[in-house]
């Protein structure tokens, strides 16, 4: 049975780091394509990072571009999401996300392109 579980979401002030972590089990980690996704209140989701199956080839929201890094250790089965210079407007509960398809390009923003989710962890951005 495949589990994904984020952890590392928070409240932390604006201009201040977070880092989360997703870690999957009951799959083959380095054979998917992963990515984070968020969801403010009244929002739809929206794609924020996604990493290929080997860490070769990574996207970004333009909203979060120079901000995030995505990362994954396919050793530890863990993807990571470094948060820099945070803004209000990032807060959002933070989804994982994962689909079992070799890309050789970009991999997708798009959340119908994953079939294998986290329940989320919530970050939240004071002013």
């Amino acid at each position: 049975q495949v589990q994904v579980a984020e952890s590392g979401g928070g409240l932390v002030q604006a201009g201040g780091s977070l880092r989360l972590s997703c870690t999957a089990s009951g799959l083959t980690f380095d054979a998917y394509t992963m990515g984070w996704f968020r969801q403010a209140p009244g929002k739809e989701r929206e794609g924020v990072s996604c990493i290929t199956h080997n860490g070769g080839a990574t996207d970004y929201a333009d909203s979060v571009k120079g901000r995030f890094t995505i990362f994954r250790d396919n050793a530890k089965n863990t993807l990571y999401l470094q948060m820099n210079s945070l803004k209000p407007e990032d807060s959002a509960m933070y989804y994982c996300a994962g689909v079992r398809v070799y890309y050789s390009g970009n991999c997708p923003l798009l959340a119908r392109s994953y079939n294998s989710w986290g329940q989320g962890t919530q970050v939240t951005v004071s002013s």
